[in-house]
């Protein structure tokens, strides 16, 4: 089979203390708030040639697991977290070439200040800035923000749907010939900078912004579309689609049905890149990376709270009020969310007939017929090239539940340089710009 060059991001789970416990840690088990690790990171996968780095977010303390907030702060579970749009800011500035992609919420940002943060980080990082766009999904979140809770989790896409119209159309008020600057003329033709006056079921705003047309003209919008809804709004709306499936057949499926989708809304199939979220297993031998596959289980077993407290903290279900030694099958009916509607299928779906104790003490369950990533680099990258040539493309995102320097080297350095050589991803960025890296190929 055809080997088929493809993309790759990092998806960082916050800008937060990762793997504070881990004996490779160094000092950011205490520093987790100072950018040293993250711009340390951001070097390493430039120097990897990474399309892109994501940074979650979310702005809540999580009390999903027994009704309180002391299993999340007592193990650092997603908090304490900072704004990624700051450190996204610095970030832009030790690097030159690597896409930089910050999470915020739309029911947290009014349409124009998200238009002109964004737009403001196109500029500073000559061209290289990307929104997440998400909905929120925590009624905590929303709370903290002044509200009872989120709207239905639809409602929520047809708001995101609408307000990135208005970005959109506030990022393009200023025309792409706008910007004059002579000296001895006009600095902008007024001609050419236009108000929106937007007026939709959710939002308005005159325009237009004043924050000059960006560097891309309109930043990289990156999802993760896994719900109906969330498919939709990809197809339509995203430019790089963060997508969760477990085997070929549904990364394959998923792949095609966007791409089907774009074309329905006139895009070119090809614009829309879609990274499939991956944590590969590395060992100096191949039975070196199965032995820390099963310390890794072995680590879950120990404290099954954590895979449920995530899976709360996911989808705002406190599944500690379970019989933790019911079938899931028998439960199934009982655990309604208005939260993350994808991961919370997917995670009934491949486990219907264990038990949740079951499955939280065991991490290698509801993996069904998962696409393993697991070997020494050498293999891993045979693993990635076989895969992404049945699915067709477009990518992988890394992520990992512990982060350290050490875990990260193991990527940009064990693992792509192994990629590379198969000709699977970049060897050097051929463009200054996110989005035409993004299109390259």
């Amino acid at each position: 089979m055809q080997a088929t060059k493809f993309h790759l991001g990092w998806f960082m789970n916050g800008y937060r203390v990762h793997g504070w416990r881990d004996q490779w840690i160094g000092t950011h088990k205490s520093e987790g708030m100072l950018p040293d690790f993250y711009v340390d990171m951001a070097r390493s996968l430039e120097r990897a040639c990474f399309d892109y780095f994501i940074l979650e977010d979310s702005s809540f303390v999580p009390d999903a697991w027994e009704g309180r907030h002391d299993f999340y702060l007592e193990n650092a579970y997603a908090v304490p977290k900072f704004d990624p749009a700051v450190l996204a800011s610095i970030l832009t500035q030790n690097t030159d070439r690597l896409g930089i992609v910050t999470t915020l919420a739309i029911t947290e940002y009014p349409p124009y200040l998200l238009a002109r943060l964004v737009s403001t980080m196109d500029h500073v990082s000559r061209g290289r800035a990307g929104w997440n766009m998400v909905t929120a999904s925590s009624d905590r979140a929303a709370q903290n923000y002044g509200h009872d809770a989120q709207p239905d989790h639809d409602v929520r896409y047809e708001m995101a749907e609408e307000f990135t119209d208005l970005v959109t159309q506030l990022w393009d008020s200023w025309e792409p010939d706008s910007m004059v600057v002579d000296q001895d003329g006009m600095f902008a033709d007024p001609d050419k900078v236009h108000p929106v006056d937007f007026e939709g079921r959710f939002y308005k705003s005159r325009g237009p912004i004043n924050s000059a047309r960006s560097p891309q003209g309109r930043p990289v919008i990156v999802q993760a579309g896994g719900s109906e809804k969330g498919r939709a709004y990809a197809s339509r709306c995203a430019d790089s689609i963060i997508a969760s499936a477990t085997t070929v057949d549904a990364m394959t499926e998923y792949r095609d049905d966007v791409r089907a989708r774009a074309e329905g809304h006139g895009r070119k199939a090809d614009d829309v890149k879609v990274l499939f979220l991956i944590s590969p297993i590395l060992g100096e031998t191949h039975q070196h990376a199965v032995e820390r596959k099963e310390q890794m289980i072995a680590e879950a077993a120990v404290d099954p709270r954590f895979r449920l407290a995530g899976m709360g903290y996911a989808t705002d279900i406190d599944f500690s009020v379970f019989d933790l030694d019911v079938p899931i099958r028998e439960l199934a009916d009982q655990m309604v969310t208005n939260g993350h509607q994808s991961s919370l299928a997917s995670f009934i779906r491949q486990n219907l007939d264990r038990t949740l104790r079951e499955v939280a003490s065991n991490s290698a369950y509801g993996a069904g017929q998962r696409v393993e990533f697991l070997g020494t680099p050498a293999e891993v990258a045979e693993q990635m090239g076989e895969v992404m040539a049945e699915v067709g493309g477009d990518g992988f995102l890394i992520t990992q539940d512990v982060l350290t320097r050490r875990s990260i080297s193991e990527i940009t350095d064990g693992l792509v340089p192994e990629l590379q050589k198969r000709g699977l991803t970049r060897e050097h960025y051929r463009h200054e710009m996110f989005r035409d890296n993004l299109l390259e190929f």
